[in-house]
């Protein structure tokens, strides 16, 4: 049974719908009678070390069902990834403040810090549960069939690519957008759910599971210029080459890194320029145009899959759930879809999840590497909402003969 104080964080890259997790734990701790308190870390992990607190039970339920519904980490987020080390100072606190549970939003990464979390606990035998909840919009969490924040990402994408279509339609041209994830590519295939006509794009879709070739790249956006006078190119940011390194590197005269020392892929409107760059130089199409999506996707507010909060939702819940009348100490909520589309919710092994990497199915990608298949769009369907807007265009049929020739 859940009972005495209970803290939840927030870590990563924020969502449309995190905070939809952070309410579903807070109010469903909250039903239990034994809980005395519902704390927030702030700033994630960073916030348990330096004891940067909110007590949630003195929230009002009208005030956290408002918060649930806007965008982005209300607690605050942070990239720190905790080794051993660290965890220890978050262990010391938490011993500190008599936390009997710890709920924990987060990737991979986040996963991982509760593996370690609870390994220290059982060595010292302190009564410590921790839960892993879910959340990226990279779609990348192994033995989840999908994760909460995908969706919804995946909506803005597609309906962003939809207007950039109509844009493009308009006044004809190449167009090159940059997607977020650097290994996984679920996000940039997305940029296809808002196509209804046969000639709608993007027309090009290249995923980081796939080598890319610049000069196979730059005919296959000729042969789409040719066949239709304009075409559009959706690119994930972790586009690589043969040996695996990111193209943005190999491209780029200066690169930048983050605090991990990895390539910084985001922020950064590189990539995008490079791409358009070299379809100017190596072919004769003059209307060339770039943009880098960049955080726009993360936390779009008004643009948010129901679908989607009501899983995120679900899985803060869930975790209580199985905190409370599951015998294991520790755990990650997992997503697994059955049937057409029916969701149910397992308790998993953080060792399954901690620091693993899942990359898209090989059936959702098409054989030339440059498009996804319609197992992909079936798969992604139900995870972007109940509908999309509608998009219509003029009749050619009723075009006017021409009377001077």
């Amino acid at each position: 049974m859940l009972q005495g104080k209970v803290l939840v964080a927030q870590g990563g890259g924020p969502t449309a719908v995190i905070n939809q997790s952070m309410v579903g734990v807070a109010l469903e701790s909250r039903k239990f009678a034994g809980v005395q308190h519902v704390y927030g870390a702030m700033h994630g992990v960073s916030g348990i070390v330096n004891e940067e607190f909110l007590d949630l039970s003195q929230e009002s339920t009208a005030n956290l069902e408002r918060v649930a519904n806007t965008p982005c980490s209300a607690l605050g987020s942070t990239r720190d990834k905790p080794d051993v080390a660290y965890c220890h100072e978050i262990f010391k606190v938490l011993q500190a403040h008599e936390i009997g549970t710890f709920f924990y939003i987060g990737g991979n990464d986040s996963s991982d810090t509760l593996r370690i979390l609870g390994e220290e606990a059982a060595k010292t035998g302190y009564p410590l549960r921790c839960v892993h909840v879910p959340k990226t919009i990279d779609n990348d969490l192994t033995v989840n069939d999908h994760t909460p924040g995908f969706g919804s990402a995946a909506r803005f994408v597609a309906s962003a690519f939809a207007g950039v279509n109509q844009d493009n339609r308009a006044l004809p041209g190449v167009y090159v957008g940059v997607i977020m994830g650097r290994h996984a590519g679920f996000l940039t295939a997305a940029s296809v759910m808002g196509r209804v006509f046969d000639s709608d794009g993007p027309h090009l879709v290249y995923l980081p599971e796939r080598t890319f070739d610049p000069d196979k790249f730059v005919a296959d956006v000729k042969g789409v210029y040719d066949k239709y006078g304009r075409c559009i190119v959706a690119v994930s940011e972790g586009i690589h080459d043969s040996s695996g390194q990111p193209m943005v590197t190999k491209l780029a005269e200066k690169v930048e890194h983050d605090a991990h020392g990895n390539v910084q892929l985001s922020g950064t409107g590189a990539l995008a320029d490079l791409l358009t760059d070299t379809v100017k130089t190596k072919s004769d199409i003059k209307r060339v145009r770039g943009d880098t999506f960049g955080y726009l996707q993360r936390s779009f507010l008004g643009c948010v899959s129901d679908t989607d909060a009501r899983e995120a939702r679900e899985v803060g819940e869930k975790a209580v759930q199985f905190a409370a009348h599951s015998s294991r100490s520790t755990g990650t909520v997992t997503i697994h879809r059955t049937g057409n589309y029916f969701i149910e919710y397992k308790l998993s092994e953080l060792a399954d999840v901690a620091g693993k990497t899942k990359v898209m199915a090989d059936e959702f990608i098409n054989d030339a590497g440059n498009n996804v298949t319609g197992q992909f769009v079936r798969y992604c369907r139900p995870l972007i909402g109940t509908s999309m807007p509608d998009i219509a265009r003029l009749n050619p049929d009723n075009s006017v003969a021409k009377v001077l020739g």
